[in-house]
């Protein structure tokens, strides 16, 4: 009789194990889960990433707002908008008859007050790859020097400073070589090899100009004078000028 009862006790929960159907049809249907296995058995909800402070405040979800971005320049004033008088006419025919633009126009009025009793010199490598123009008197002095690679290239040049030099394009086409000190930076174009201009090692601080890679037309006379660069640092200390002319 206990062996019967034991088996019963033991047969109970296999039996309601049985029908599990029978057991969810009497449960109400908010417990149809049984429980938290039954809720570990459905599919569960896709968890939200929890925000910041500060993206709550901006909006549950959503990224803070970008920044305003700054506004656009100003655009240049055109000849209509400044008070030119009565050299409105004037300055609007200048215009026409350069072919130039209101900046442009400034740019070259400028550069003339400036540089006074000065021309502006254009040029350029053989290939047309590097362009420049530079503001030097139209009388230029040319130093020839005969030091070992001015002699090989034939590097007769004037010097002016580097304020008035400006390199037009082509700089991703120029290469550079040195030698000895490194001061002087013979640069050259890579596609026709050509050296218009570079820094000369007697004036670091300003360009060397090669007189027969300018365009024509602005040039009025030369006079050369020949520097004895085989001997440099007694040529330089003996020269009188040469140093200073990169100098404003």
């Amino acid at each position: 009789m206990v062996k019967q009862e034991m088996m019963g006790i033991y047969k109970a929960p296999a039996a309601a194990a049985s029908a599990p159907g029978a057991d969810r049809a009497r449960r109400p249907a908010g417990q149809a889960g049984g429980g938290s296995r039954a809720a570990a058995r459905q599919p569960s909800a896709k968890r939200r990433p929890q925000s910041s402070p500060r993206a709550q405040e901006a909006g549950a979800g959503e990224p803070p707002p970008e920044p305003p971005l700054p506004p656009p320049p100003p655009a240049a004033p055109s000849a209509s908008e400044l008070d030119l008088g009565e050299q409105r006419e004037r300055w609007e025919t200048f215009q026409k008859r350069q072919r130039l633009s209101f900046e442009g126009a400034a740019k070259l009025l400028l550069d003339t007050y400036e540089y006074q009793g000065l021309v502006k010199h254009t040029g350029g490598c053989h290939c047309g790859a590097v362009r420049f123009e530079v503001w030097a008197s139209a009388d230029l002095h040319i130093f020839d020097c005969n030091c070992s690679i001015c002699k090989k290239k034939q590097n007769r040049h004037f010097i002016v400073p580097a304020s008035r030099f400006k390199l037009l394009k082509g700089a991703e086409s120029i290469t550079t070589y040195t030698f000895n000190t490194h001061k002087a930076q013979h640069t050259f174009c890579k596609r026709c090899g050509v050296q218009s201009f570079y820094s000369p090692r007697s004036n670091p601080g300003g360009f060397g100009i090669a007189p027969h890679c300018l365009d024509e037309g602005t040039v009025r006379s030369v006079v050369v004078e020949e520097f004895n660069g085989s001997d440099w640092e007694k040529a330089m200390k003996e020269h009188k000028t040469i140093k200073s002319m990169s100098k404003e």
